[in-house]
């Protein structure tokens, strides 16, 4: 208690700071705060006022102790009515302090905004090499075969860590899985320019943010499988997963100014130092969750009785989870073996058009670099905002009672048919000035989006319990194409010299055919997927 007094005025205040031991949160009480007026008055006309300044989420205090007038975020109690000259009035008036203001967010979208933030830092970590690829193969005199090497060995990492990463944020969650990701990319990707003139290191290096990356999926999948109701889930989906394309433009947006203005490796140590940036604040944030939780709960030593049960029973599972996954019951499923063809498809074009477009924007269309950054920059501008309608559209239908199965396939068909139509335009001779050309790719690639509410929802629809391997499973053969088609991207250029050979004829071909299968075997029905043959 600390005691203020003012002789002056004949005040003396009582304060008191207390802790609520009934909820998990922080309570204030300016408690007992008594004016006594010590000469001019008798002790008959003393006063009583008590305040308390309080943040609670349930009152669990009894009706005969609670608030006689309650006004809007100000409830005030009088257990004594001040009346005639010989009673003693106190009171006690509540304040509700609703600080910091994500206090009272749902849990469910706090774990979907720190998640969406990480991806926004995962996809600037992929695409700085795509714009740092240029300076660096004339400074290391690479030709585009080496050029597609370097960029490939990124996907080695992600197809490698798709079906672990699905594993373990099965047995100790996604959120766990996603923070150890973030600290590997983040470190990798600091030291490329240290190794970038050792090319076993520089492949190495980009083979480990790809291991970091590639827990990621995997991980945001089990959040949204656990945490989000079906009716959400586009959103959440499309809100996590769009991380990617902000990611997208951001580094594309840097990147250039960086590169011109202080080399090449500045990209690398300013995007890997913001992801230990997150990582630390993120420590943080659950330390303090974790200091917070420990001090405000009334029965000691049940936190750690709960954390030691925990990693008891995830330990447990970890010897035994590979086990009962019923993994060939997976691949005997006709829809399972449609996600995964679908999501190769669609991960041919989306790599290769990554990696690829600034140097097709650079060289086909004689832009320089910050010009084919900016130009790079516009499909995954234009994907933010159909990624939005694109998840309001299948949330729509899904409340208006139309079919699972059939939102997911109309999205997933209008993510393939649109750059498929796209870049056929784009491939044939038909005397188009650059820019149209550049519109023309901008709104298909912007348009298969429209995946994050088709293929990307069908792993959690199909089954909660196993998204996360799920998409494990797809994700590593849809790694595939990074490693294969952006390689022999470059091969091809070399070969050929033609863009609509090396490029684009490869993605449409993929493109209809994923189309064609997705259609014809794709389900949203939820499954039970028995180890049993």
């Amino acid at each position: 208690m600390a005691k203020f007094t003012s002789r002056a005025e004949n005040f003396r205040f009582f304060l008191q700071n207390n802790t609520d031991t009934v909820s998990q949160r922080p309570v204030f009480k300016a408690s007992v705060l008594k004016l006594h007026h010590l000469h001019s008055f008798p002790s008959r006309h003393r006063s009583e006022f008590r305040i308390c300044c309080t943040l609670k989420e349930k009152e669990n205090v009894k009706e005969s102790e609670r608030v006689a007038g309650v006004l809007t975020g100000l409830r005030v109690n009088k257990s004594e009515h001040a009346g005639s000259e010989g009673e003693t009035g106190s009171g006690e008036v509540w304040f509700d302090w609703n600080w910091p203001p994500w206090k009272n967010v749902p849990e469910r979208y706090k774990f979907i905004g720190t998640t969406s933030l990480a991806f926004v830092i995962c996809n600037m970590d992929k695409v700085n090499l795509s714009i740092a690829i240029i300076p660096m193969s004339h400074q290391f005199g690479w030709n585009s075969s080496t050029a597609g090497l370097v960029q490939s060995s990124f996907f080695w990492g992600y197809a490698l860590s798709q079906l672990p990463g699905g594993w373990l944020a099965k047995v100790f969650g996604g959120r766990k899985v996603l923070k150890i990701g973030v600290l590997t990319w983040s470190l990798a990707t600091a030291l490329v320019p240290l190794l970038a003139g050792f090319m076993p290191g520089l492949i190495l290096s980009r083979i480990l943010v790809g291991i970091g990356e590639g827990v990621s999926p995997s991980a945001a999948t089990d959040l949204i499988a656990r945490l989000i109701p079906l009716e959400e889930r586009s959103r959440a989906v499309a809100f996590v997963f769009g991380g990617l394309s902000v990611g997208s433009v951001t580094g594309l947006l840097l990147a250039p100014p960086l590169i011109q203005n202080f080399g090449w490796g500045s990209v690398f140590y300013i995007f890997g130092f913001l992801g230990l940036a997150w990582f630390l604040g993120f420590q943080f944030l659950e330390e303090g969750k974790a200091s917070f939780t420990a001090e405000s709960i009334s029965r000691p030593g049940s936190q750690s009785a709960i954390m030691t049960q925990t990693w008891n029973t995830s330990m447990t599972e970890l010897g035994g989870s590979l086990k009962e996954v019923p993994w060939k019951a997976f691949f005997q499923s006709q829809a399972v073996r449609a996600m995964i063809y679908a999501h190769f498809c669609g991960s041919w074009g989306h790599y290769t058009c990554l990696s690829w477009l600034p140097t097709y924007f650079s060289e086909e269309l004689n832009l320089n670099l910050t010009e084919a950054a900016w130009v790079s920059i516009l499909p995954p501008l234009a994907s933010i905002f159909i990624t939005g309608i694109a998840a309001q559209f299948a949330d729509h239908l899904i409340s208006n009672g139309v079919e699972v199965t059939t939102v997911r396939k109309i999205c997933q068909s209008i993510a393939f048919l649109s750059p498929a139509i796209c870049m056929t335009l784009s491939s044939l001779d038909l005397g188009l000035p650059p820019w149209e050309m550049v519109g023309i790719l901008t709104g298909g690639l912007a348009l298969s989006s429209f995946a994050l509410s088709g293929l990307y929802c069908t792993h959690q629809d199909m089954s909660p319990e196993y998204a996360s391997i799920l998409l494990g499973i797809t994700n590593t053969v849809g790694a595939v194409p990074g490693i294969v088609g952006v390689a022999l991207t470059g091969y091809l250029l070399d070969l050929t010299h033609s863009w609509s050979m090396s490029l684009f004829a490869p993605s449409i071909f993929f493109y209809l055919t994923g189309s064609l299968v997705w259609l014809l075997f794709a389900s949203s029905k939820p499954q039970t997927f028995s180890k049993r043959d």
